[in-house]
């Protein structure tokens, strides 16, 4: 199988040369480094401009992360941050509060961390080595099942295949809908479910058409409509709230990296070279939208009405839900980024190769609430 690197890593620089050679150098630091499990996180005075992948918020808090488990919290708007130290040291990518409180981080390694208080200490839920024994123990009871498809038996050899590479695979996206339910996607397919605030985890690969093992990049959902996002042109939907899942005809054959969903339903998808669609039928049908920027895009973030996307080069684009055309915004000066928020205040705040930003954003009121969870309302 051939080896493909973290996308959330891919786009952190504007150049894909140095994006390689730095994803090998985090590959030489993990083999060095095998126990990320059982060592902590660093606490540096430098963590506020460390490698930052990811940004939400949890109540009025921002809550940000990045690599070798660095988590950066801000009580004033992005003004001033403060490290809380991990239980584990490896890279996280994504990191989401479905409230004030209860929230969850995901990165390399297969790792799952959880926080019940807003982001001031966490637990490990899960990582790639029980990740892999729960596929396996899925993919064996399909291939033991009367009249196992040849799906099934290849399905078995990969998950075997993930346990003899041991917690090597990270997750990518996560999307939580409340405190209970949720679901986490990343590199060769992988995909957990959990229904009880992931005291427990199932591997939902089975119920995923994606029998590649093709990355799967982005998540996103209002209501019962779940979407999947990933390469090589995939793009999966399920209206069940994520039970099943169906693989649609998109429009484009290049990877896609971002979703987002309009607060009237419509679909949005960010991928290769700049490419946009929308869809206002929940994926049965696509247009493609004008970005004047033809860069990919990594990133798509709701704020109020608006779709904020980050491309590869680290520009910030925007479009409204009334006008879809993508804009490009002023970002700070300074490496590119990789992420934004929305601040109380209405400040956007943006994490990137060289730590956080904090920009003013006119136009935009502040969220009254999380900005994930008002998307699912």
């Amino acid at each position: 199988m051939v080896r493909r690197f973290n996308n959330k890593t891919l786009r952190a620089s504007g150049l894909l040369c140095a994006c390689l050679t730095w994803a090998l150098m985090l590959s030489a630091q993990a083999a060095e480094l095998p126990d990320v499990f059982a060592q902590p996180s660093t606490l540096t005075r430098q963590a506020e401009h460390s490698v930052l992948l990811d940004i939400t918020r949890a109540g009025q808090r921002l809550v940000a992360v990045g690599e070798r488990g660095v988590l950066l919290l801000s009580d004033d708007n992005g003004t001033s941050w403060r490290q809380v130290q991990m239980p584990i040291s490896t890279t996280l990518t994504a990191v989401q509060f479905v409230d004030a409180r209860n929230g969850w981080a995901i990165g390399h390694s297969g790792v799952v961390l959880h926080s019940v208080d807003a982001g001031q200490s966490w637990s490990l839920q899960l990582d790639g080595q029980r990740a892999a024994a729960l596929e396996l123990l899925e993919a064996q009871r399909a291939a033991d099942m009367p009249g196992a498809s040849d799906e099934a038996q290849q399905r078995l050899v990969m998950a075997k295949r993930m346990v003899t590479d041991g917690a090597d695979k990270p997750f990518l996206a996560l999307n939580f809908s409340d405190a209970e339910h949720g679901m986490i996607v990343g590199a060769y397919g992988l995909a957990m479910r959990t229904d009880d605030g992931g005291k427990s985890w199932q591997s939902w690969m089975g119920h995923i058409p994606n029998v590649q093992g093709l990355h799967l990049y982005a998540l996103a959902r209002r209501a019962e409509a779940f979407y999947i996002a990933g390469e090589q042109g995939v793009l999966l939907r399920s209206l069940d709230g994520g039970k099943h899942f169906e693989r649609l005809d998109g429009p484009y054959e290049g990877s896609y990296f971002s979703l987002a969903v309009q607060a009237d339903g419509a679909l949005l998808v960010g991928g290769l070279r700049g490419k946009i669609f929308r869809s206002r039928d929940r994926g049965d049908t696509f247009e493609a939208l004008t970005n004047p920027v033809p860069i990919s895009l990594g990133s798509a973030s709701r704020v109020g009405q608006q779709t904020l996307w980050v491309n590869q080069a680290g520009g910030l684009l925007s479009s409204t839900d009334d006008s879809p055309l993508l804009q490009p915004m002023v970002t700070p000066e300074g490496p590119p980024l990789i992420n934004v928020a929305q601040a109380a205040d209405g400040s956007l705040i943006g994490v990137g190769f060289a730590g956080t930003s904090r920009m003013s954003m006119s136009g935009v009121r502040p969220s009254s609430s999380n900005p994930a969870q008002a998307a699912l309302e």
